[in-house]
């Protein structure tokens, strides 16, 4: 994953829709929430799941803390490995849908766009044995045509307003908890990544040292992690 900015040319028509994910008020003109608002917790998120070491390896330090996240899961993995969503969700957490591929909506047509989301949310709500209710696109970027699908799938779009960039290959465990953890207040969301398909490889392994001390800093911090309601 790289800069969501960088991925779309400067078209007026389409440029809030690739600032989203990084500036509240492109964001809040297309009604996309980047926060909880009115929570007192803070929502953990991890994108691009289910993956057969970074999942486990983050449920485990979430069970240790006690703590709680959401995972926006990737249909074509989760038909490979379904048993990582009934842990994730007999383990207390919630699983949102990222898509069933993980391409960027902008570079799809408006019928391929919708096709992902359909394929997608069936392949999820199989697994989990319910449908998800929260829905994040890949990059964090819609186009007009995919969140009008997402939408009129009941869906609930989901952004978010603190981001560990953990996908970067030189990033360190050191330097996602500074970016997640600095200014962190109640209804922020939290960005993080349990899975290096669509990123630098092993970058998973960063992200699941990071948590345990993210986590500790937000229990300092007084900050309990919460799901989407």
């Amino acid at each position: 994953m790289h800069d969501p900015t960088r991925r779309v040319r400067d078209d007026r028509g389409v440029l809030r829709y690739a600032l989203a994910p990084v500036y509240a008020d492109a964001a809040r003109s297309l009604s996309l929430p980047r926060t909880l608002a009115g929570a007192a917790g803070v929502a953990v998120t991890f994108d691009d799941g289910p993956h057969p070491e970074g999942t486990p390896a983050v449920l485990e330090v979430l069970a240790a803390a006690e703590a709680r996240a959401t995972f926006f899961l990737i249909g074509e993995q989760v038909e490979r490995r379904p048993e990582l969503v009934t842990r994730i969700l007999a383990e207390g957490h919630a699983v949102g849908l990222h898509g069933y591929r993980h391409r960027l909506q902008l570079r799809l047509t408006s019928a391929a766009v919708a096709d992902d989301i359909r394929r997608g949310l069936a392949v999820v709500s199989d697994a989990a044995g319910v449908a998800p209710a929260w829905h994040r696109p890949p990059f964090g970027i819609y186009s007009p045509a995919g969140l009008r699908a997402v939408r009129e799938a009941g869906l609930s779009p989901l952004l978010w307003s603190r981001w560990g960039k953990d996908w970067r290959r030189f990033t360190t465990p050191r330097r996602i908890v500074r970016r997640t953890s600095r200014a962190v207040i109640g209804g922020d969301v939290i960005l993080l990544h349990d899975a290096d398909f669509y990123s630098s490889r092993g970058s998973h392994r960063k992200t699941a040292a990071a948590l345990g001390p993210l986590l500790s800093e937000l229990k300092r911090r007084k900050l309990d992690t919460v799901l989407p309601v």
